[in-house]
């Protein structure tokens, strides 16, 4: 609807805390008719005559009578801000002391004029009645669960943690994906079906191609598109202009819960524990949080779907907030905890690898591929004198050294240089030793362990998404595994006490939820072999009790007041800026304060613990603080008149590396 009066309010497009509200600005006779909530403005700023970029988000009830800026210009006709994304936008924000524009940014793509131009033309072609009726389209049942349970929990928009079941599929392409991802996508085809549309969000490229191969078998071509940073800003676009327009299934990483959608019926999060949804720019939203606000807002079924489960989203099973769905029928992977043993033999020994583990490979190489995860990329990624122990540090940055090959000379992993004259700076010793084992000296230990073997490396600097059925030894870091097609006959996971050792109140559940996306890797009772781990851990991965460990990991945390039995806030810069900032919050409705902590680079950092119930004000005295940090006035260095430093300090709520 164009709008009915004069004066509009309008969100101006910048970073600065201070200019985080509406603008009322008023509207010429000239552009009434293209001004509607949601488009691209140009309006004045009356500092230094200046135009700036913004989105016009409503129109006031009551007639201002005062003087008011007029509109410069509607930049285009398109509304690419609704409503609801807006609302989402502000309440995260606000949640987490951040600023509106920062997530809008997330949310809206830059314009591309072409683009945007061709697509009008399309929809006012559609309007004439060039378009023709879409096919008839029946969705699939969602199997492997009670017969219409996700279907009835998606109609009647509930919020369910589902357990995914942990095997793989085989397309009608001969494509081989994780069942998860037929899992969701059944359920979000069967929302688009009804008319509604559907977001999915996981963690990276290779799980959205999975979903992407599946939803190819299961919906038509045209009622999915794909939101992520592999795609060119005009394929990005126009994916955005197509869900603006009509439902659709949106599939894409984090910044995808963000997208538009016509009669949202359907968020769906994968694997949401994986620290990749994690948003890293401010105001750090994670995606499992913008979801459960969207749908608060915006109703809809939310569904958070995992091998395993991140506490996060136990608690909300426990408190009620979630309703647990497990599969119709438990058919887990067959998991063989092993202690730490020498091996027999000397194959065994040169793999590092005990007996049972090395049979185990050999033994299942004669029918196809085995998977060996280990902790780390490279070669030797850590290195250590030879002599007193302490870790190799470059002499030239103090940067880390390692060896990327056999026989070459380590360099440092933060300058490149070579450590052609090293020496210790605690012995002054000139040799190394190796500390760790990366996936390139596995792969030579376990060539000449497996002699006449194919082996293989997939890690980040060598991506592989799937491998064929033929024996074969694939060396993958954590994330890293291709899909084997039929599944890998042996999985073998290497390093899990060293993987035990990060300092990380998540180590644990970090390590339940590689083993078992891993596990889930496995051919139909194929065997997969923890080795050199026991305890609770192990148990429960070998029985696949991933949630009884989840509800353990919170009952620990609760005791402890850790999150996510409480939340947290960590405000980082100048001591003097950070003790204000925490002194704007009234003591009673914090549990403690922690620091300040004085930092590596003169910074220093403090945490505030508080219950979720003071959530809301803890933010809002946290962004007062920010507010005036940023819009006080400080003496210019000489010789740059009008100088103001950028604001020192950097709130971040939920912190994921505190815990």
């Amino acid at each position: 609807m164009a709008a009915t009066g004069r004066v509009a309010r309008v969100l101006i497009d910048s970073a600065l805390p201070q200019l985080d509200h509406l603008f009322d600005y008023r509207i010429p006779e000239e552009l009434l008719g293209d001004a509607i909530p949601g488009v691209r403005v140009k309006v004045p700023l009356r500092s230094a005559g200046r135009i700036a970029d913004g989105y016009l988000i409503d129109f006031p009830d009551a007639e201002y009578e005062g003087a008011l800026s007029d509109v410069d210009a509607v930049v285009s006709p398109v509304p690419v801000l609704s409503p609801e994304v807006w609302a989402l936008a502000r309440r995260v924000a606000d949640r987490s002391a951040g600023t509106a524009n920062d997530v809008v940014r997330l949310a809206v793509p830059g314009r591309q004029v072409r683009v945007e131009k061709a697509w009008l033309a399309a929809r006012a072609a559609e309007a004439a009645g060039g378009a023709p009726d879409p096919a008839p389209f029946a969705a699939s049942p969602v199997r492997g669960y009670e017969p219409g349970r996700v279907e009835s929990a998606v109609a009647g928009e509930q919020r369910i943690a589902l357990q995914a079941r942990p095997h793989l599929s085989e397309l009608p392409d001969g494509t081989w994906v994780g069942e998860w991802a037929v899992t969701l996508a059944s359920a979000a085809a069967g929302c688009w079906a009804s008319g509604r549309s559907a977001i999915v969000v996981v963690p990276d490229y290779r799980d959205q191609d999975q979903l992407a191969a599946a939803l190819a078998a299961i919906a038509p071509r045209e009622a999915v598109v794909r939101a992520d940073a592999r795609q060119s800003n005009a394929e990005r676009y126009r994916a955005f202009l197509d869900a603006l327009a009509s439902p659709r299934i949106v599939i894409g990483n984090r910044s995808a819960v963000y997208a538009p959608a016509t009669e949202l019926g359907l968020i769906a999060v994968w694997d949401d524990g994986d620290p990749l949804h994690a948003e890293p720019l401010s105001p750090y939203v994670h995606a499992r949080d913008a979801a459960l606000v969207r749908q608060e807002l915006q109703g809809g079924a939310l569904i958070f779907a995992g091998h395993s489960r991140s506490a996060e989203v136990q608690r909300l099973v426990e408190v009620g907030w979630l309703l647990d769905v497990a599969p119709e029928r438990a058919i887990s992977p067959k998991v063989l905890p092993t202690a730490n043993q020498a091996a027999n033999d000397a194959a065994a020994r040169s793999a590092r690898i005990p007996s049972t583990a090395w049979q185990t490979a050999k033994a299942s190489l004669e029918s196809g591929p085995v998977l060996v995860q280990v902790a780390r990329p490279g070669y030797a990624p850590v290195l250590a004198c030879a002599n007193c122990g302490q870790a190799a540090r470059c002499n030239r940055c103090e940067g880390p050294l390692g060896q990327t090959r056999s026989g070459a000379t380590p360099s440092c992993g933060w300058c490149g240089a070579l450590a052609t004259d090293w020496h210790c700076d605690n012995c002054e010793h000139t040799r190394f030793r190796m500390v760790t084992v990366g996936a390139g000296r596995t792969a030579e230990e376990l060539g000449r362990a497996f002699p006449g073997v194919r082996v293989v490396v997939a890690d980040g600097e060598h991506p592989l998404q799937t491998i064929g059925a033929s024996p074969a030894l694939v060396v993958a870091t954590r994330g890293a595994e291709p899909i084997a097609a039929g599944g890998y006959r042996a999985i073998l996971l290497l390093d899990g006490e060293r993987m035990l050792a990060r300092e990380t109140l998540r180590v644990a559940e970090d390590c339940m939820r590689w083993w078992s996306n891993a596990a889930a890797l496995a051919a139909p009772g194929a065997p997969t072999v923890l080795v050199g781990v026991g305890g609770r851990l192990a148990r429960d991965l070998a029985t696949w009790r991933q949630v009884d460990f989840a509800h353990q990991e919170l009952a620990d945390r609760r005791a402890l007041r850790f999150p996510p039995a409480v939340r947290l806030a960590s405000l980082t810069g100048s001591a003097e800026v950070v003790d204000e900032a925490v002194a704007e919050v009234d003591p009673a409705i914090l549990i403690d304060v922690l620091g300040p902590v004085p930092l590596a680079d003169g910074a220093a950092r403090t945490i505030l613990r508080f219950d979720y119930a003071h959530g809301p004000e803890v933010a809002s005295a946290v962004r007062a603080a920010i507010v005036r940090n940023a819009t006080r006035r400080r003496r210019a260095p000489a010789g740059k008149g009008g100088f103001r430093p950028a604001p020192s300090l950097k709130v971040r709520f939920d912190d994921p590396e505190l815990a």
